[in-house]
């Protein structure tokens, strides 16, 4: 039985994958709002490099984070192909840019196995562990870690 297939029990959660490059990642699928398609970013002046800029949510203000570059990546080229994951951290909505949603996973804590020591500090900072999946390797990201407190109030 795959791992999306088991129902959610006691103890396990659903986390939604997707990919920035040839890699795979995933978060918290409770902190996901919506999931769009790429929509043009109006430029934010001085605003972080990771952010790509904003965009209206039915009437709200939408900061577009580019999450290759937030993850130390190469910075992301949108196109139509792109995918934004419109996220809740702490209490600010966010839009993820990614390069395509890949899956939901059911998994259970143990399922998670600690980020190997040999990371860079960026990614043992923002990666919460790594997920042996059917021959794939998926990065959990802690979404919290990407931005802190101070950091969030520019974006």
């Amino acid at each position: 039985m795959s791992y999306a297939a088991q129902s959610l029990s006691e103890g396990s959660r659903r986390l939604i994958a997707f990919r920035i490059g040839e890699q795979e990642f995933c978060v918290d699928i409770m902190a996901v709002r919506e999931i769009r398609g790429w929509t043009p970013a109006t430029a934010m002046p001085h605003a972080p490099s990771y952010v790509l800029g904003i965009v209206n949510l039915r009437g709200a203000v939408l900061p577009i984070i580019d999450l290759s570059a937030r993850l130390g990546m190469k910075k992301a080229e949108p196109t139509a192909r792109h995918v934004i994951i419109v996220a809740q951290i702490k209490r600010r909505i966010v839009g993820l840019l990614v390069d395509a949603v890949s899956d939901i996973l059911t998994i259970t804590e143990d399922n998670i196995q600690p980020t190997p020591e040999i990371s860079s500090d960026l990614q043992r900072q923002f990666a919460r562990g790594i997920l042996a999946i059917d021959r794939r390797m998926i990065c959990v990201v802690e979404l919290e870690a990407l931005f802190p407190e101070e950091e969030s109030e520019a974006a």
